[in-house]
């Protein structure tokens, strides 16, 4: 039902015709396994960004449902196995093998700024006002009907603007803010003038302070996921949420491009932009341990460059996270870091610590040392590959 001061949309220009966005929708493969699940329910509605970006005519990230009524109990009904949050009354369950996260139609209460809402149910109309920005206030009806959207919603969309629905939006819940930097970045859209002073007075008074470093830390991870970083932790940096990038964005872009895929580019981002404070941030130790590496890439650098054989240039950058190794290339040091990733870095020895044990090397750390002396010798072009030369190499050490 579209409650008072809703607007169904008419076709927009630069829009889409929402006329074609059921048959844009079942193009996609998990859109028509939605449709052929759903389609016939009444009260189901998609929501937010998919709509947003079918509006747009680009391919949504995820499909996110909205139910008047029990969503919980119809994600049961189509998977079992699905995953449930009882307390906000969502669930993702997996449709014809594709994820879609459903939710009850809600009205959201804040006990506290900064605080997780108290949810209670809603109908759509009251749903779409607890909304982060307008263009995401816009929802489709499954089984038929017109787009539902607040007020000015199809004009901010069309215009590229990103306004908040009310003015208590960023106190109420300041991880919006770093929510609305991501869709300023990925779509490329501006900030409404009365909404950017609301995020300037939310971060000037100390919003931010109200919400858990773990929370905050789930936000930066996510703009270091968008498809461009970069842009994102700008917006995030322009609007006051994170310093000044530590390093050029051409050179984070550099150390990027010649981070290897099993290196952790989220990582990479962060660490090289300084965001500072991840300790309270909710990252494990290992990923510390990688962002305090990044921190030294300029000196890093410097040794790569200092070295002087190629054995030296391996043992040196093999204690180091590829992601600092990457923005060490990106800093100065590019030649050496392409010559340790595609050459030095996965030669390998034919002998192991038994052959040398087998000829006579007692056991001990002398069995390390020699067994590094042969892969020295490897790298630096001293000895031919081959296991009797290597076994020479090390009894020779």
């Amino acid at each position: 039902m579209v409650g008072p001061g809703f607007a169904t949309l008419a076709p927009v220009p630069s829009l889409a015709d929402p006329s074609t966005l059921p048959p844009a929708l079942r193009a996609l493969p998990a859109g028509a396994a939605l449709l052929d699940a759903l389609g016939g329910e009444p009260g189901v509605h998609l929501v937010g960004g998919a709509v947003r970006d079918l509006l747009l005519g680009r391919e949504p990230r995820e499909l996110d449902v909205v139910v008047e009524g029990d969503a919980v109990a119809l994600a049961r009904a189509l998977d079992p196995a699905a995953v449930v949050h009882e307390r906000f009354a969502t669930a993702t369950a997996l449709v014809d093998g594709h994820a879609v996260d459903l939710a009850t139609a809600r009205r959201e209460r804040y006990p506290q700024p900064g605080a997780l809402p108290e949810v209670s149910p809603a109908s759509m109309d009251e749903d779409l006002r607890r909304r982060d920005v307008t263009v995401n206030a816009i929802s489709l009806p499954l089984a038929g009907g017109p787009l539902v959207a607040v007020p000015g919603a199809v004009d901010d969309l069309a215009a590229g603007v990103l306004a908040v629905l009310h003015d208590a939006s960023f106190v109420d819940d300041p991880t919006r803010l770093y929510r609305m930097a991501r869709y300023a970045a990925r779509l490329g859209f501006t900030i409404e003038c009365r909404t950017r002073s609301l995020a300037d007075g939310a971060v000037r008074d100390g919003a931010l302070g109200t919400v858990s470093g773990p929370r905050i830390g789930a936000e930066l991870r996510l703009a270091a996921g968008e498809p461009d970083p970069l842009a994102a932790l700008a917006w995030t940096a322009a609007i006051g949420l994170v310093p000044a990038a530590a390093q050029p964005r051409s050179v984070i872009a550099a150390a990027l491009a010649l981070l290897p895929p099993e290196g952790r580019a989220d990582l990479l981002v962060l660490g090289a932009w300084q965001v500072g404070g991840f300790a309270q941030l909710g990252f494990s130790g290992a990923e510390l341990t990688v962002l305090d590496r990044l921190v030294r890439g300029k000196e890093l650098a410097g040794d790569a460059r200092a070295c002087g054989r190629p054995s030296g240039l391996r043992f040196l950058l093999d204690g180091e996270p590829v992601e600092a190794v990457a923005l060490a290339g990106a800093l100065g040091a590019a030649e050496p870091v392409r010559k340790y990733l595609s050459e030095l870095r996965d030669l390998r020895l034919s002998i192991t610590g038994a052959d040398l044990l087998a000829a006579g090397v007692p056991e001990g750390p002398e069995v390390g040392r020699r067994l590094s002396a042969a892969l020295a010798a490897r790298l630096d072009g001293e000895a031919p590959s081959g296991r009797e030369s290597e076994l020479a190499a090390a009894l020779g050490a």
